[in-house]
């Protein structure tokens, strides 16, 4: 081996450890109810409304997802999902956070909910 060949080599490792990962795959078993959820960064449960973050390649809103709501006796189970894949392929993307009031999701600002989501952590800075 060369001494050209390591440094390629490094560079090249260097360059592939910074790029954009997309979130870890959530393993559930193929058929599996929640095997279409989306995986969110965060949730977080205002006064008004629920913010969840989801990954984005530049162009995910609020519009590209759906929500189902199922009440059985005093619990609420919640759950997101995408309706469209975000096709842009930026470099430099950032999670989104989108808003759902709690009148847009059919709840009460006081009822607890049960979010069905895999929340993952962040990777990258």
């Amino acid at each position: 081996m060369t001494r050209r060949f390591l440094m390629m080599a490094s560079v090249a490792a260097l360059l592939a450890s910074c790029a954009t990962v997309p979130p870890p795959p959530i393993l559930v078993p193929s058929g599996h109810p929640l095997a279409e959820l989306e995986p969110l960064y965060a949730a977080d449960a205002g006064r008004r409304s629920l913010t969840i973050t989801v990954a984005s390649k530049g162009c995910t809103t609020k519009a590209d997802f759906a929500f189902y709501v199922e009440r059985q006796g005093e619990a609420v189970t919640l759950a997101f999902g995408r309706k469209r894949v975000d096709g842009c392929q930026r470099t430099n993307t950032e999670p989104v956070a989108l808003s759902f009031t709690y009148a847009e999701l059919g709840l009460a600002s006081g009822d607890p909910v049960f979010l069905l989501n895999p929340l993952v952590a962040r990777r990258g800075f």
